[in-house]
């Protein structure tokens, strides 16, 4: 899984997120951060690479799991950024639906739509973590 830069940047820029989450989010990025490094585990020891043109379907399910995490903390959070993540991550999961359905995007443009909403999840995690973080500051609760 770690074999190429471009795989270990990832990983860096994941791991930074997540700790940025947790060291400087409230209950709502924490939440987030945990349903996001869990899955982001699970999905590196579920999937296929030796058959990497069909659908997988546990990268699927915990694609799923994880929409259905964003869209509750959309429902009950007061933050927008879940609502801007949970829409990276229906990106997601439409491209996986593609692939199940049989309509045959090119490859590189599945893992791409995958890679790059899989950032924006993290972009919108790292956004909501800093103004969640600037909000307690100017409260005076940090």
């Amino acid at each position: 899984m770690f074999d190429t830069l471009y795989s270990q940047i990832g990983a860096a820029f994941i791991v930074l997120v997540l700790g940025f989450a947790f060291l400087k989010g409230e209950e709502t990025e924490r939440i987030a951060a945990g349903a996001y490094g869990l899955g982001w585990l699970a999905s590196m020891l579920v999937q296929n690479d030796s058959d990497l043109y069909s659908a997988q379907w546990s990268m699927l399910a915990i694609d799923v799991v994880m929409l259905l995490v964003l869209g509750a903390l959309v429902w009950k959070s007061h933050r927008t950024w879940p609502t801007w993540a949970s829409a990276a991550q229906l990106l997601v999961v439409t491209a996986h639906a593609l692939m199940t359905l049989d309509i045959r995007p090119s490859i590189s443009s599945y893992y791409t739509v995958i890679n790059l909403a899989g950032y924006g999840v993290l972009v919108a995690l790292a956004v909501g973590t800093f103004w969640a973080w600037q909000e307690r500051r100017a409260a005076g609760l940090e």
